[in-house]
């Protein structure tokens, strides 16, 4: 439409496992709102994933279908959102080689998200390749389906800088702009913390999944750490780093009743049981329908799988000329019109 202002985006998660509260309220909930007035695409990034979970490639592929139902579940609308998969568009692996002359390794290394992300897994001299090149197989990702905005924390800044430095070396070889460059949408949610005060995480087990059930979710915000100083209700408690106040903060909708708790915390007069009981009617008043919607959705899941099928071609379309634009930078054949997944 002439004089239309709607900017692609593309996001999108690791199929590591079912995805769950600081997803939703970090990504998934925004998604939903983008939607509306932008051309958004959701990749499952499983080549991704792969990456650190070479050893578990079974499991990977097994969390596609979950993690699509969480999207679906939550109100992602395929007729608004193209959900694709990673793997079946083989352009952005070709991409990635490409762009890979471009970049040193000493480049990478600097990388701050990699550095940090490295010492989080322990790799240190035995990083996987794979993992040390992500940042690249990012920028085919975002650069592929011709994104300018991609939803990201403060922490993959550093992602969309190096994706940058690619679209302008790309620029620089063919003596014009064939790329266009992307910009961070930061979010100004703070990031959840996991029920134990750690980066939530599946493989730690410290978060709570989309598809919990009521227990489940009781069970979960039972073992939340609170105030180690706050042994009896009529203790004052902190509430700056009590992992309760932080869930409060993020899903209660009553604001002026959660500054309410907060102050009796701070004085003394409120239990960690009466509060964490509060948190965990809140939190299932959320998911619960999200686990309704789920599990109608889980009854027929060849149907869903579709939705990605459908989706990754309309990707793969996009992706496929972008390849022909690169290509051609590099003096190689164009490919032609992509084949079905």
């Amino acid at each position: 439409m002439a004089g239309s202002t709607r900017e692609t985006i593309l996001t999108g998660d690791r199929p590591t496992g079912p995805l769950h509260l600081g997803h939703y309220v970090g990504s998934l909930r925004n998604r939903v709102r983008l939607q509306d007035d932008h051309d958004q695409t959701i990749l499952i990034a499983d080549l991704q994933a792969l990456t650190d979970h070479s050893g578990r490639a079974a499991d990977v592929q097994e969390a596609i279908l979950q993690v699509a139902l969480d999207y679906l579940s939550v109100g992602i609308d395929p007729a608004k959102t193209t959900i694709a998969l990673q793997s079946a568009i083989p352009e952005l692996s070709e991409l990635t080689v490409l762009y890979l002359n471009l970049v040193t390794v000493a480049r990478l290394e600097r990388n701050p998200t990699v550095r940090a992300e490295t010492d989080l897994r322990g790799f240190r001299r035995d990083i996987p390749a794979g993992f040390l090149v992500y940042p690249v197989s990012q920028a085919a990702d975002i650069t592929g389906h011709r994104a300018t905005l991609v939803p990201v924390g403060d922490d993959q800044l550093p992602m969309i800088e190096q994706t940058n430095e690619i679209v302008r070396r790309i620029a620089h070889l063919a003596g014009r702009p064939v790329l266009a460059e992307c910009r961070a949408l930061l979010s100004d949610t703070p990031r959840l913390p996991g029920t134990d005060g750690r980066k939530a995480s599946k493989s730690l087990g410290n978060a709570i999944s989309l598809s919990a059930t009521a227990d489940e979710v009781r069970a979960k915000v039972q073992s939340m750490f609170t105030d180690p100083g706050h042994v009896r209700a009529s203790d004052p408690g902190k509430v700056e780093g009590n992992v309760v106040f932080a869930y409060l903060e993020a899903f209660d909708p009553d604001r002026d009743g959660v500054a309410e708790l907060a102050a009796r915390y701070r004085r003394g007069g409120l239990g960690d049981v009466a509060l964490k009981r509060r948190l965990a009617d809140v939190l299932d008043a959320l998911i619960a329908p999200i686990r309704a919607r789920r599990a109608e959705l889980a009854r027929d899941a060849a149907s869903v799988l579709d939705v990605v099928t459908a989706g990754t071609a309309r990707a793969r379309s996009v992706a496929a000329g972008v390849l022909d634009d690169v290509r051609e930078v590099f003096s190689l054949a164009r490919r032609g019109p992509a084949r079905r997944p």
